[in-house]
């Protein structure tokens, strides 16, 4: 029995045109991470919150020159336990493989998600985030982080939103990917899906000058859907009329509206304070 991994358990490439490293950077691609299943996350910070939600990397590629480290000893077991595989390379490579000209000495391949809203039970959370058409995939981290901060059951994300297990929202995210559940819908199959199917449906909120009240002291309940647009657009007024309550913020500069994610966080507070006053 040894007390960790051996060497012969890693993996060395040392050449840029090896398969494996092609198939890694070919993960920053959205068309080629739909057909894999698979998504890249970077940052022992990171793949530890993977660890501690249960999900252990398919494959784990870290830097050859790396600090030596608890907790990425910890996860190289967890790998390894799992059959899955370790792999040793250059800093070059490895910025190669995520795109960053410093990457982190680490990097985990996993399996995507069942992003579809039959996974999800509505309540099973007092408060979820939706996002209509985002492409910024910084926002979209954001999004993440926002709701794992207030305790939110995930984000769902509406029509052409930018892909959520891209790189860069995958870092934007700093692990909140791995304790939000994400669902991805069209308009049509999210409205029904939240009126409920006898159960009572969700309540629906967005932010909106049509007819709003303002969003402090707001009758919000649970299980409450807040709910942002695209980041120029706003929402579709479709979709604004369809929401049980429409709220407004005050815009005391020369601004006239908030970033779409820091909204839905200021939003996402003002339910999270008044279900719990309720």
């Amino acid at each position: 029995m040894t007390d960790g991994p051996r060497d012969s358990d890693r993996h060395r490439i040392t050449g840029f045109s090896n398969p494996t490293v092609k198939f890694l950077r070919s993960l920053r691609d959205k068309k080629h991470r739909r057909r894999a299943g698979k998504f890249l996350a970077e940052g022992l910070r990171l793949l530890t919150d993977a660890l501690e939600t249960g999900r252990v990397p398919e494959m784990l590629v870290m830097a050859t020159e790396r600090a030596p480290h608890p907790l990425l000893r910890t996860l190289e077991q967890e790998v390894i336990r799992a059959g899955g595989l370790v792999v040793e390379t250059s800093d070059e490579i490895l910025s190669k493989i995520t795109g960053k000209s410093n990457p982190q000495a680490v990097a985990g391949v996993f399996a995507e998600f069942d992003t579809s809203l039959a996974a999800i039970d509505r309540h099973s959370a007092d408060i979820w985030l939706v996002a209509q058409a985002l492409r910024d995939p910084g926002n979209l981290g954001t999004m993440l982080r926002t709701g794992d901060a207030v305790g939110a059951g995930g984000l769902i994300l509406l029509d052409d939103c930018t892909d959520p297990f891209a790189v860069e929202a995958v870092r934007a995210s700093m692990g909140a990917i791995f304790t939000q559940r994400i669902a991805r819908a069209r308009w049509d199959e999210f409205l029904p899906w939240l009126r409920g199917d006898g159960e009572g449906g969700g309540q629906l909120v967005a932010a909106s000058l049509r007819d709003a009240v303002p969003y402090r002291g707001a009758p919000y309940r649970a299980p409450c859907f807040v709910m942002v647009g695209n980041e120029s657009q706003g929402l579709p007024e479709e979709y604004e009329a369809a929401c049980d309550l429409r709220v407004t913020m005050p815009m005391r500069g020369r601004a006239d509206s908030l970033n779409a994610a820091m909204a839905a966080a200021v939003l996402a507070y003002e339910v999270l304070d008044t279900l719990e006053r309720a």
